[in-house]
């Protein structure tokens, strides 16, 4: 697939997502392979930081940081994770709702 890169680093790559959700979707994901926030290791501590703070970059470079935003990590199948490998959901640009409920 291929994708506008907007930030990379030696640690992670971020790009808009495919089928936004809101005006603002970026997936910030780490180069290292890690399956979902369930297999973190203590190890790979800097990592999950550093994807935050890629993150929070982001929100500033995209203007929607003082309006606020939503971090997001789906993990495994009840979170409705459908790729394999780790990835972070910058979601902003617009007021959000959860609608967090069982389906």
């Amino acid at each position: 697939m291929k994708a506008e890169i907007l930030y990379e680093d030696e640690m992670v790559c971020a790009f808009r997502d495919a089928h936004p959700i809101a005006p603002v979707h970026i997936l910030i994901i780490p180069k290292k392979h890690i399956e979902s926030i369930a297999d973190l290791q203590e190890k790979d501590e800097a990592l999950a930081g550093r994807l935050i703070m890629v993150a929070k970059n982001l929100a500033e470079k995209e203007g929607i940081a003082e309006s606020g935003y939503k971090l997001l990590f789906r993990v495994r199948g009840h979170g409705g994770q459908e790729v394999p490998h780790i990835h972070l959901h910058l979601i902003g640009g617009a007021k959000l709702s959860e609608n967090i409920r069982p389906i």
